[in-house]
Order: structure tokens, then C-alpha cells, then sequence
């Protein structure tokens, strides 16, 4: 029988090879790091949440006491809290970073005083299992998305033919070296590899297109490569186009304390913004409070997911007290030295099942590569001209294995049972049909909505599935009672 883990968690491997997992990792986090930043309008502070997401992750191993082997990113969770945040400046993104990571904070010490039975009682397999299997069914049209996309792609309908085939090339790449049996460095590495391989695709056929000037072939964009070392007039832009620090948020607030103004870009992304005051604490605060508790099931999925597949229970050991207190306050920290709040990742955890490469000192080694390569410009740039279509070959991957650990959840499940069956369908019928709850909390003149609180797909999915499983758990109950008289 096969050794599960090539790399258990307490496993080091060599310098040289643990920097190529850890740069592996980071690729493996990088499209929705800095997809967060660029939703949200701010994309020129990419590289504060690429470095968020290094300190993030750090924070969550210091607390989990180096036994979990996942990353932090930007949580795409707290998308719209964000908007509502940004109306108040940096100052508003921190206190709703606050918020959420005191959420995780309390459950941790009601979980220290109480214990994780209620927990297992509130989610059991049965809604554990659909949700795993539902993240990754429903970041599926995101990534098909991605995989037809190119720099010139808005021409031609959204659609490109050509990008497809570079996606696919890294997905074919990445499925071959991790399945193959001959050489185990191609099944360790196989996200590099098949990004690389993906990438030189693209760029031939770019570097064609340039030739032809046709710009149906044209998948990467240098252009952002070019503007980083010259200006429009052709001059060299100095030291700061090798080295810069990232604009973390806390730069930012203390910036928008001192001038009495909100910062420029933060004006560019939303021209109404104004400085943090009290009704804007009080707005802030109902906007990220209900999704830090629903976010706290999501918590629990990962790392119910990532116990089956490293075959140890992280809910026992470091323990559901310490994966919240290292996500919440690592999530504090990522948004204050970074800009958005952070969680687990998927893609982490798929990385980790597709490699079998569970080692700590990896994943460290990435939350410090995160933290270096964050002022290092040119890496920066770099990487930002991945193309969408090869990310997309690559999240076929990890989202579709993510989708199949949550599937291999029901194998212990008997959906003959008619009240198994209802649970598991509420929240994958919920979720993939993208059901959300919104909160409307704010109201034009006219009566018409004008601000929500929008509870995500997954998260009302959750929320849908643990009602269910609560009805027909009391029906059930009745009905043995009813019996026995």
C-alpha cells in the first residue's frame, strides 16, 4: 500500500527543494490573494495583501503550534463587508477586520470553557461532507471563467479559443506529473510545473501575435512589466521600481488620522468616501459581524477536510480553540499589515492532497517567501502576468479536488435515509443554484433598498443545511417517542 504523505507534517525537506514547495504554495494562493484587492477597486495594493497573507499565515502557526499545514488569503467572504468598510477608508477596512477576528476569538473561548461537543452536535458529517464538496462545485465558474480568458479577450465575446488550450496544457501537465509513478519531484511540483509549462505556451502564441498583430493571440499582458521599470516618457523609474514596501492598511489609516483626508486610491475606488465616525462604526460592525459567524462553519470545513486528508484530527489536535484563535487573529494581523481579512485556503488544502507534501516547514517557508517577495517589485509584476486561462487550468484541479473530498464524505452517509437525503440536497441545491441572504440595512428617499449585508452562497447553504438537519432531527425524535407509547 502507498504511503499517504510523502512529507508528514513534522517532515523537513532539503533547503533547495523546500523553497520550490514553498514557492509552489504560493502559487497555488496567488490568483485569489490578489483577486480580492482588484474586486474591491484597489489594485495597487496587491503586494500589501500578498504580504497580509505571509504575516496571516505565520500568526495561524504560532498559535496552532505548527501542527496545521494550510495557508491564509484574502477571504473572498467578506467581499461585500468590504465595500461597505471602504466607504470609511483604511480605518473602516481595520475595524471590520477587528470585528470578524473577535468573532473567532469568542467562539474560541466558549469552545476552551464548553468543548467541541456542541460543535459536532450543530455540524455533523452529514453537513460537513455537502459543504467541503459545494466550495469547490461552486468556485467552478470562476475558474471555467478564467480558462477561456485572455488580455484581449473582452474583443472577441469573452471568449478565446486559444486561451483554453493554454489552460488546458497546465491542466494536462499538472494531472500527468501527479499521477505518474516513475519520478516523485514531478508529482511534489506539479502546480509549477504545469503554470510554467502553461505560461510558455501562452507566451509563444502572444509573442506570435505580436508578430502578425493579431490580437486574438495575444494572452499575456508585459505591459505592466514595461510600466514598472519606465515611465510614459521612457525614463527609468529609479530604485523603486526593483524595490518598494507594500501600502498595508495600517499605513494607510494612520495617514488618513494624520491628514483629516481618506487616502487617494482609496477615493479612486469609491469618490463618496469619508472619514471613519460613529455611524460609520456602527455600519461597519453590522456588515462583518453575521458573516464572521457564518464563516466560522467554513473554518470547520477546511479543517474537517484537511484531517482526512493528512489523517489526523486538527479539531482534536491543535484543537478547534486554536485553529479559530490562529485564523482570527491571523486574519487581524493580514488586514493591518496587509488590506483584507484572511482565512484558510482551499487551494492550500488541495495543494497539499494533489502533493501529499503536508510538511509545517513548507508552509512556513511560503508565508515567508509571501512577506519577502511582497517588496521585491519585478516578482510582483511578474507573477501579476500569469494569464487568467492558466490559473484556470490550474483551479480545475484544486477546486475539483476539493469538490471530491467533500463527496467522499458521504461514504459513510446512508442517503436511503430520507432525512440524510433532504440535508445533503438543501445544501447543494442551495448553494449551487446560488441562493444568498441579503440584509437590507440601508434605504434611498424613494424606499428603495440602497445597502445590503449579502451573506454568501455557501454560507447560507450552511445555514439552510444546519436548520434542515435541526427540523428533522426533532421530527425524528418525535416520532421514536411516538413509537415507544
Amino acid at each position: 500500500m502507498e504511503k499517504k504523505l510523502i512529507y508528514d507534517i513534522g517532515d523537513r525537506p532539503k533547503f533547495g527543494q523546500m523553497l520550490i514547495f514553498a514557492l509552489q504554495q504560493l502559487l497555488a494562493i496567488l490568483a485569489a490573494t490578489i483577486a480580492v484587492p482588484t474586486i474591491i477597486k484597489l489594485p495597487t495594493q496587491i503586494p500589501a495583501a500578498i504580504l497580509g497573507a505571509g504575516i496571516g499565515t505565520l500568526v495561524y502557526q504560532l498559535f496552532t503550534r505548527f501542527k496545521s499545514p494550510v495557508f491564509l488569503g484574502s477571504s473572498f467572504a467578506f467581499l461585500s463587508s468590504l465595500g461597505v468598510a471602504l466607504a470609511y477608508g483604511y480605518c473602516g477596512i481595520i475595524l471590520g477586520s477587528i470585528v470578524a477576528g473577535l468573532v473567532y476569538v469568542i467562539i474560541a473561548l466558549v469552545i476552551h470553557f464548553t468543548g467541541t461537543a456542541w460543535v459536532d452536535k450543530l455540524m455533523p458529517p452529514v453537513i460537513i461532507g455537502p459543504t467541503v464538496a459545494l466550495i469547490g462545485l461552486s468556485l467552478a465558474v470562476n475558474a471555467m471563467g478564467d480558462l477561456v480568458k485572455s488580455n484581449s479577450s473582452e474583443k472577441f465575446g469573452g471568449y478565446n479559443l486559444v486561451a483554453l488550450l493554454c489552460g488546458l496544457v497546465a491542466f494536462f501537465v499538472i494531472v500527468i506529473c501527479s499521477t505518474q509513478k516513475k519520478k516523485q519531484m514531478p508529482r511534489l511540483i506539479p502546480f509549477i510545473l504545469g503554470i510554467v509549462a502553461g505560461y510558455a505556451v501562452a507566451a509563444i502564441f502572444t509573442l506570435i501575435g505580436h508578430i502578425a498583430d493579431l490580437d486574438y493571440l495575444m494572452i499575456i499582458n508585459f505591459q505592466p512589466v514595461v510600466d514598472n521599470f519606465v515611465d510614459a516618457d521612457g525614463a527609468f523609474r529609479g530604485i523603486s521600481s526593483i524595490i518598494d514596501y507594500p501600502r498595508f492598511a495600517l499605513i494607510g489609516a494612520v495617514k488618513e488620522l494624520i491628514s483629516g483626508n481618506v487616502s487617494p486610491e482609496v477615493l479612486a475606488a469609491n469618490e463618496n468616501a469619508g472619514l471613519l465616525n460613529a455611524g460609520g462604526i456602527v455600519e461597519v460592525i453590522v456588515a462583518f459581524l453575521p458573516v464572521a459567524l457564518v464563516v466560522f462553519a467554513e473554518h470547520i470545513a477546511d479543517h474537517k477536510n484537511l484531517s482526512s486528508i493528512i489523517d489526523r484530527d486538527l479539531i482534536q489536535e491543535p484543537g478547534l480553540k486554536r485553529t479559530l484563535l490562529g485564523d482570527g487573529v491571523g486574519s487581524i494581523a493580514g488586514t493591518v499589515f496587509g488590506i483584507c481579512p484572511n482565512t484558510t485556503y482551499g487551494e492550500s488544502v488541495g495543494c497539499v492532497a494533489i502533493t501529499r507534501n503536508a510538511s509545517i516547514a513548507t508552509i512556513t517557508t511560503a508565508a515567508v517567501m509571501c512577506m519577502v517577495l511582497s517588496f521585491i517589485k519585478p516578482i510582483m509584476v511578474v507573477l501579476q502576468t500569469i494569464p487568467s486561462c492558466v490559473m484556470g487550468g490550474v483551479c480545475l484541479t484544486l477546486y475539483g479536488f476539493i469538490a471530491v473530498s467533500g463527496l467522499k464524505m458521504f461514504k459513510d452517509l446512508d442517503l436511503n435515509d430520507n432525512k440524510n437525503l433532504f440535508v445533503v440536497a438543501a445544501i447543494l441545491i442551495s448553494g449551487i443554484g446560488g441562493l444568498s441572504i441579503q440584509i437590507p440595512y440601508g434605504f434611498a428617499a424613494d424606499g428603495s433598498v440602497a445597502d445590503v449585508i449579502k451573506v454568501t452562497s455557501i454560507a447560507t447553504a450552511l445555514i439552510l443545511g444546519i436548520v434542515t438537519n435541526a427540523i428533522l432531527s426533532k421530527v425524528e425524535k418525535s416520532g421514536k417517542k411516538d413509537d415507544e407509547v
